[in-house]
This record gives structure tokens, sequence and C-alpha cells, in this order.
């Protein structure tokens, strides 16, 4: 048990999970945020602990130290796999200012790593050498150009933080039927008698192509060929969309008057 918006008996608000600090704070005097239609007096917080940024930056500071005999290319190779897959398990949370943190501490073991690979060079030989301006960021840390592309080291700001999720309406259950609700919501995750349309439902938000009602749970769906089989057409997601039953038939009574 612990509290998780005021400090007390000096103990700090909060706690650690997984990685990850959940903390309540109080919304500002110009701030509105509401759950249900019912505004609320704090918001929470869920970001990278400090004990995971710091496992995190040494792991990577280690793989530096351990490799100050290898190539560029060979680093950027070790520590990318690393950088993606952290990041991958905190973007969804309030992870942008750890991200830029990490990114500056990691420039600063990049450098040393440079300067002790060239200790009778020069800064600017050095920051020549092995970094390159790309996307107008003059200080992104990538090999010379190898065919296309430089191989570049992924940077932890370039992941999008921040996931908006929506909350599932009452006492909906992705057992209940419901191919429009859940189709439109999940697309081909939701595993339905016909994935196709319930990647078609998602990809229309729901509604119907033809006269753009947005479909009932009691609404017949049919899918239609842009591009007639007849003409050469195809079953491709790209060449369907889906209609009402009565829409398809209008459709249909239009084509062949």
């Amino acid at each position: 048990m612990c509290h998780t918006l005021n400090e007390l008996e000096k103990e700090k608000a909060g706690f650690n999970f997984l990685g990850l600090e959940i903390q309540q704070f109080k919304v500002g005097k110009h701030q509105s945020i509401e759950n249900a239609g019912v505004k609320l007096e704090h918001t929470t917080i869920i970001r990278p602990s400090k004990e995971s940024l710091t496992r995190h930056y040494r792991k990577l500071a280690d793989w530096c130290r351990k490799m100050m005999a290898v190539s560029q290319k060979e680093l950027i190779g070790r520590l990318n796999p690393i950088i993606r897959g952290w990041c991958n398990y905190h973007s969804p949370w309030n992870s942008k200012e750890v991200f830029s943190k990490l990114d500056y501490l990691i420039w600063n073991r990049l450098w040393r790593w440079a300067k002790r690979r060239h200790p009778n060079k020069g800064k600017k030989w050095i920051a020549r050498k092995y970094w390159r301006t790309i996307n107008n960021n003059n200080w992104t840390f990538s090999t010379l150009r190898e065919g296309k592309n430089p191989l570049t080291l992924l940077r932890h700001s370039e992941v999008p933080t921040g996931t908006k999720w929506v909350k599932v309406k009452g006492e909906r259950s992705p057992y209940d039927g419901d191919e429009i609700y859940w189709g439109k919501r999940l697309g081909d995750k939701y595993q339905t008698l016909d994935a196709q349309k319930s990647r078609l439902l998602k990809k229309q938000k729901g509604k119907c192509a033809d006269c753009g009602q947005t479909f009932k749970p009691e609404d017949n769906l049919e899918k239609h060929h842009l591009k007639a089989k007849a003409k050469g057409g195809n079953n491709s997601d790209k060449n369907l969309i889906l209609v009402h039953l009565h829409c398809h038939d209008q459709i249909h009574g239009n084509l062949n008057p």
C-alpha cells in the first residue's frame, strides 16, 4: 500500500512497477481533465523509472567500452536493437523527457568513445568522421553512405510516445459477436469468420462506403468490388469496400439499368 498523490511521513508519492514510475499529480488551474463527464482534480503520469533509465544507460555504456576496437558500423549494429527494444517498451507512456535525456547521455558517451580511438586528432576531425547531417540534424552518429543509405544510430527521441488509449464501452466483450464495434477498433486482429471484413470495417471507421451511414449491429453488410472480377478485378482490400446490403443492390442497379 502506498500514496500516489501526496507525500506522507517523508515517503515519496507514487510507486515503481515493471520499470515504470506511476504517480498522480494535481491538475493545474488552467487545465481541465474529464473522465465520463466528471472533472478530475488529478492526473496519472506513467514514465520510465530512474532505475530503469540507469540500467539502460549503463548497458549501452558498457557496450561502448567493450567495443572500443571495433568499427562504427559494428557498434551501431549492437546498440540499435537495445535502444529499439527499450523504447518500444516505454513508448506508450510519458517518456518524451526521459528519451531526450538519454539522447544527451549517449551523445556524450559516444564522443568519449570516438576521442579515445583518436587521441591525437582534433574535435573537428572527430566530428566529421563520426557525425553527419541527416534530416537537418548536424549531430547524427552515422557511417558514410553505404549504397543508398548510411547506417545511423537510432535516437530515443525518434520513437513516438504517449499512445492515446480508447476505452472499451460499457460491458463490451470481444466475444459478444458485435463485428462492427470490434472490427472498427481492432481490424483483422479481431478474429471473426471473415477477417477481411474486419479490416474494411476499421479502414472505413465503421461507416458504409456508399451512403456514409454508421453500420449498426443488425445491418447486413456486403463487400463490393470497385473493379468487377469480370473486368480483371481481384479480392484484395484495395479493390473492396464494405456497404449495406440495400446499398449494394442499389449500386448494381445503377450499373445495370
